[in-house]
């Protein structure tokens, strides 16, 4: 069974983890501060790529920022290649650089 877990200490920094099997197969680290919700990096362990989890873990992120109104920083390659490849799904969240 698949479960997110997002884990943010005082400082807003953290991350939002994917568990399997209660094992955690993938993570984003993310730094959360006001409004902005930056995204550093996102990491699928090697057992479990090609599983789609990347995309589980981004849909999660979205779901989470819309549901506490914050907008989304991509400092993270993936998700800036998606929010680029798909404007559509992601404008209403993507803090873009001025």
């Amino acid at each position: 069974m698949e479960k997110f877990e997002l884990n943010v200490d005082g400082q807003g920094r953290g991350e939002l983890a994917l568990l399997v099997d209660g094992i955690k197969a993938g993570k984003m680290d993310v730094f959360i501060r006001g409004s902005v919700l930056t995204v550093y990096h996102t990491e699928v362990d090697q057992m479990h790529e090609g599983k789609g989890y990347a995309k589980q873990l981004l849909g999660e992120l979205v779901r989470q920022a819309r549901a506490r109104e914050l907008k989304i920083k991509p400092l993270c390659p993936y998700v800036h290649a998606q929010f680029t490849r798909h404007p559509d799904l992601y404008n209403d969240i993507w803090l873009k650089e001025q």
